[in-house]
């Protein structure tokens, strides 16, 4: 009896505090939020956020749009504003719509395609024909950027778990129906509905290819009153506004207008949907573009502003106690990192597994570690094989299981490449080069690949390439590669062309190998060689007999540097040792160029020899100076002789960045530079140390580095460079 006493006055003050909450519940109205789309001003949603969560106003359901649908699925995810914003300001934007890896995590193989050929040129040569890359970017750190936002190493999270019903808004590109995302992988809809046409590839999914869901619904009011039947509906909408016709003068401008377009009038369809009881806001985010992702506190800010201005927004606010329940049912609380208890690779149909697995450091019976994990498919996916490189963490069998999902290419594994540079000089020679090269993977399950190369231009030639790795981890591997190619080559005296020749050179390389780790490669092997030059203007300086050259070859290159073309810190260092199999000369090659960057300077060195250790070199392979940063103020290769040594110091000052989705800075640089020529065959009285200066401006273009500069020698010969395109 005395319990059941108890037991009625605890039920009796519990009903006396909840009825009070219970009661506001029941009598506010059903609230939705709509976070519009609008590139790096969806910030500002941000702000907004951080209003409602100072009014105390609860939300029974959310929609977003492209970024509206980041902020919308990391605050239902349980991310609060306040962390929202943190994470925001720390993300560099910049490197996320990059997608390889930092340059020193990608195996040396790659880095050499990449440097000799356009990244961007690659397109498939399928069963269909050819097939060009579906976006500028594929996503993949954007991607690996919501998994850790949402905190989806915890286990997958999906929109259907979520304890707010939230809906995100993506584009069926196929036949421009509106996709509206419920149910599902929550990161994978955000990634859907962020796939800007043209910048972002689509999103493959459910058989459909997603985009940007601002194409069709920008600002999705329909879609809350659907969800949760919101009576009262909060709508933010940032989007750009459209160009000025003075604005429009380009491609790129006309695409972005068209996309403006679709998207204004699809919002002014939106509004029209609002009533006098809903609740519009549009911050103020002039001189804030869709691209200043750097400026998102600022937005934020604006937000924010925006918010307190809607002084309609008090009429939903509740007391703290009904706030507080409903903000702990989807409050993210920190959790211990799950551990790992076992690792499955799965998705693949070329590519042998092991090759992604050579990547993963991640130990079984451990905590997953999510940044060590990021990096690693970050290096799996700088292979070149794959669209993207994701994971999930599902609980299977009372075990964490940690599953890997490479998606390969649809337009691989045949690719076709492309190279292009155009070099102007004040004196010398001119050149221009076209490079084209077809390139056949997974040859087998190890991993071989064919690679047939064409150059057409001032030196023209083709080539063929068998790279076979011997072991799944492709550590160890064998290559053959000939080459059959015209090289113009020049002699000077005092400052003046005297000769110019033709070179037919036509060669076959051997070799067996050890990859670095990304490091570098190690190789021996064997060369054989035949010259035979041509005089096409000048005086008979060379002789014009068949040169045959056979013998061992031992190479050793090593590239830590962090740019593909132009780093900023880091290093690099290439030897050979060529012993001709006569044993009557040997030739050794060494070079050493490091960087260093402090705050906006970059300074750097580079330090080389090339030449003859015993004997003396064929006048056809003597080495050679002059150029830009090679001694500057000579033509290219205006200095040759049996032994060359040189070296240079820089200083270089970053002024700028190409625009976003592009690679690269932009900086000012002064060098000052020595060098040395013996026994020299070209401007034969030019001995001892020559110096010379140089003031440029280079920076990286999607066509690969690009470089003005003007450099002059204390000996008299002054050279200007203007360099774009692969080198």
């Amino acid at each position: 009896m005395r319990a059941f006493k108890f037991l009625h006055q605890a039920c009796l003050c519990l009903l006396l505090v909840c009825l009070p909450a219970l009661a506001v519940a029941a009598e506010r109205p059903r609230v939705g939020l709509v976070l519009g789309g609008g590139g790096a001003r969806g910030a500002a949603h941000i702000g907004v956020l951080e209003e409602l969560e100072r009014l105390r106003i609860p939300v029974d359901c959310v929609a977003g749009t492209s970024m509206g649908a980041l902020v919308a699925g990391a605050w239902a995810a349980g991310l609060s504003p306040a962390t929202l914003r943190a994470k925001m300001g720390q993300a560099d934007w910049n490197d996320l719509f990059e997608d390889n890896p930092g340059y020193v995590d990608v195996n040396y193989r790659s880095k050499r395609m990449s440097q000799r050929y356009l990244p961007g040129s690659e397109a498939g040569l399928t069963a269909a024909g050819v097939m060009a890359t579906p976006g500028v970017v594929s996503g993949q750190k954007i991607k690996l950027f919501f998994n850790q936002l949402v905190h989806a190493d915890a286990g997958e999270r999906s929109l259907e778990q979520l304890a707010l019903p939230l809906s995100i808004i993506a584009t069926d590109i196929g036949n421009g129906e509106r996709v509206a995302f419920r149910e599902g992988s929550l990161t994978l809809a955000m990634r859907a509905s962020m796939s800007v046409p043209g910048l972002m590839a689509p999103l493959d999914y459910g058989g459909r290819k997603l985009v940007d869901g601002g194409l069709v619904d920008n600002l999705p009011v329909r879609e809350v009153r659907e969800r949760c039947g919101a009576e009262v509906v909060i709508a933010v909408n940032v989007g750009s506004p459209l160009l000025k016709a003075s604005e429009i003068s380009g491609l790129l401008s006309i695409s972005a207008q068209m996309v403006s377009i679709l998207t204004e009038q699809n919002v002014t369809q939106s509004l029209a949907l609002l009533t006098p009881d809903d609740i519009y806001i549009k911050p103020d985010l002039q001189g804030l573009s869709s691209v200043d992702f750097d400026r998102s506190g600022e937005a934020a800010d604006r937000g924010r502003v925006a918010a307190q201005a809607a002084t309609a927004l008090n009429a939903l606010s509740v007391d703290a106690a009904t706030y507080a329940v409903w903000r702990q049912r989807s409050l993210l609380l920190a959790q211990p990192a799950p551990t790992v208890d076992a690792i499955d690779i799965v998705g693949l149909r070329n590519v042998n597994a092991q090759t992604v697995a050579r990547y993963v450091e991640q130990k079984l019976g451990e905590p997953l570690n999510v940044t060590r994990l990021n990096r690693d498919l970050l290096r799996a996916y700088g292979d070149g094989y794959y669209e993207r490189v994701d994971y999930t963490l599902t609980r299977e069998q009372d075990r964490n299981v940690l599953r890997i999902m490479p998606v390969e290419k649809f337009w691989g594994p045949d690719y076709l490449r492309l190279g292009v540079n155009l070099n102007s000089t004040l004196t010398g020679r001119s050149s221009f080069s076209l490079r084209a090269a077809y390139q056949k993977t997974w040859l087998n399950s190890l991993g071989g690949e064919l690679l047939l190369t064409s150059e057409l231009g001032t030196n023209t030639g083709v080539g063929a390439e068998f790279y076979q790795p011997l072991d799944s981890a492709q550590r160890y591997f064998v290559d053959a590669v000939t080459t059959a190619r015209q090289e113009n080559l020049a002699l000077y005296n005092n400052d003046l062309r005297i000769s110019d020749y033709r070179n037919n050179l036509v060669r076959l390389d051997v070799s067996a190998g050890v990859n670095l780790g990304l490091a570098g490669q190690l190789r021996l092997g064997w060369r054989e060689e035949r010259q035979k030059v041509k005089i096409e203007t000048g005086l008979p300086l060379l002789p014009v007999d068949t040169l045959r050259i056979s013998g061992a070859l031992l190479s050793l290159e090593l590239d830590q540097k962090n740019k593909l073309f132009i780093s900023t810190q880091g290093w690099s260092a290439r030897a050979t040792w060529f012993e001709s199999a006569n044993r009557d000369y040997s030739r050794m090659t060494v070079a050493l160029d490091g960087s260093y960057q402090l705050a906006d300077w970059v300074l750097g060195a580079r330090g080389s020899y090339a030449g003859s250790v015993r004997g003396d070199l064929p006048l056809q392979e003597v080495a050679r100076l002059g150029g830009f940063l090679n001694l500057s103020g000579f033509a290219n290769d205006q200095l040759s002789g049996d032994k060359v040594s040189y070296g240079h110091i820089r200083a270089e000052r970053l002024f700028g960045r190409m625009p976003l989705g592009l690679r690269g800075d932009l900086r000012l640089g002064v060098a000052l530079e020595a060098g040395r020529v013996g026994a020299p065959l070209s401007e034969p009285k030019r001995v001892g140390v020559l110096n010379s200066g140089l003031i440029y401006v280079r920076g990286e273009t999607p066509f690969g580095p690009a470089y003005f500069g003007v450099g002059r020698s204390s000996s008299g010969p002054v050279n200007a460079y203007l360099f774009i395109g692969t080198p």
